[in-house]
């Protein structure tokens, strides 16, 4: 009898594993089931070339709509799937149906956290910025003159910020934190996109939260935690993300920062797997869940080739960019318990990258516009190298000689 392999969730890892399947000459069933009315489309453009109408949306597209059928892929999109039956092997999705499996994969994601309604959260006017939809909500109101509040100083609300200024907008953007990318980034790194955005005219708050939005019909500003107010004619919420878990606890999956997987993609119950933004797993001595695109495709893959018996580890390759203003930052590695930071200047003007350190060991560079850097960085980190500081401090040296 011809194996079943369902997917949960219609992105790009989800895409990613049918596509490795069927690339591996897996010549059972594939389907994909997305709740998205649309087929599997890029995120990364959505709060950039998107919103700007600079890209169609049929280049969002992973690909072309006729790939599905010519790859046997059965991919059902505008259905949520409601519950997982571990017992019986199905899925059922919300229009009634059910879908049998022999193995199921969880590539569901991960949603935008939103304000709470009594901080005005659900006030029309006020958005998130995750999904197709709500860049298509957004566009229509990113329009010169207007006023932009962004709740949240993390690469979402910057993103976002940077495109509304550069529309011709009034941007204020407000972090509660001490600085913005405080969670993410070293203070050299936050003082760059700090000068970068104030230059372009964007108010920056720093230290301050949001005590709740006002308005009644449509929203028309914020009170700040120390009372001051601002007006706004449109909010954008970038406070982070939270995996798509609802599923996998409902069925009974054991949870941690994520769905809980193993080294080789698997959930502690049989047949079940997960992959990308949804599902952590371990790395050295601890457990992460990384939200990235590089992630999410080489996460999948893994998943896939072990679905057909490879019995394959996985190994992140960490690498994360963020696109603002004329500015590309390029970042690999994890900084996490980083206690040192060296600066590198670029070869040409505006560019500089930050090299972290923890323990004399070089674990991560976030490169702005220095492309050469960012490579020589990512290529002694996947190879365990550490440069000699005095050498990365010197912009005129060649760290390449050093790979």
């Amino acid at each position: 009898m011809s194996r079943n392999i369902v997917i949960v969730g219609a992105g790009q890892a989800g895409l990613s594993a049918a596509a490795k399947l069927r690339r591996l000459d897996f010549d059972g069933g594939i389907t994909l089931v997305g709740a998205e009315p649309v087929p599997p489309y890029q995120r990364p453009p959505l709060s950039k070339k998107y919103l700007t109408g600079e890209m169609s949306r049929e280049r969002l597209y992973l690909k072309p709509e006729d790939f599905y059928g010519a790859s046997d892929i059965d991919l059902r999109t505008g259905f949520a799937v409601t519950e997982i039956d571990l017992f019986n092997q199905v899925v059922r999705t919300d229009d009634g149906g059910q879908i049998p499996y022999d193995d199921l994969v969880l590539t569901t994601g991960a949603a935008p956290r939103r304000l709470p309604d009594r901080m005005g959260g659900n006030l029309p006017g006020v958005f998130v910025m995750r999904s197709l939809q709500d860049a298509e909500a957004l566009a229509p109101v990113f329009v010169p003159g207007r006023s932009l509040l962004v709740i949240g100083g993390g690469y979402i609300g910057l993103e976002a910020a940077a495109v509304a200024a550069s529309l011709g907008m009034s941007v204020t953007l407000i972090e509660m934190a001490d600085r913005i990318l405080q969670r993410v980034a070293a203070p050299e790194t936050s003082s760059f996109f700090r000068e970068l955005h104030r230059g372009k005219g964007v108010e920056i708050i720093e230290g301050i939260g949001l005590d709740h939005l006002t308005g009644q019909s449509h929203v028309t500003g914020a009170v700040l935690s120390d009372g001051r107010r601002i007006d706004a004619d449109v909010v954008v919420v970038g406070i982070g993300v939270a995996p798509n878990t609802r599923l996998a606890e409902d069925a009974g999956l054991p949870l941690d920062n994520g769905i809980a997987v193993d080294t080789y993609g698997r959930a502690e119950h049989p047949g079940i797997w997960a992959a990308g933004d949804c599902a952590s797993f371990p790395y050295r001595a601890g457990r992460i869940r990384l939200e990235s695109v590089p992630n999410a495709i080489a996460h999948a893959e893994t998943v896939a080739a072990n679905l057909m018996g490879a019995n394959q580890p996985y190994e992140p390759d960490v690498w994360f960019w963020s696109d603002q203003f004329d500015v590309k930052l390029q970042i690999a590695g994890l900084n996490t318990g980083f206690d040192d930071v060296i600066t590198r200047p670029g070869t040409r003007e505006g560019a500089v990258s930050f090299w972290y350190f923890r323990r004399d060991q070089l674990v991560a560079v976030d490169a702005m516009n220095d492309p050469r850097s960012y490579m020589t960085g990512k290529r002694m980190i996947e190879r365990g190298q550490t440069p000699d500081k005095a050498m990365v401090a010197d912009g005129s040296s060649d760290l390449r000689s050093a790979v």
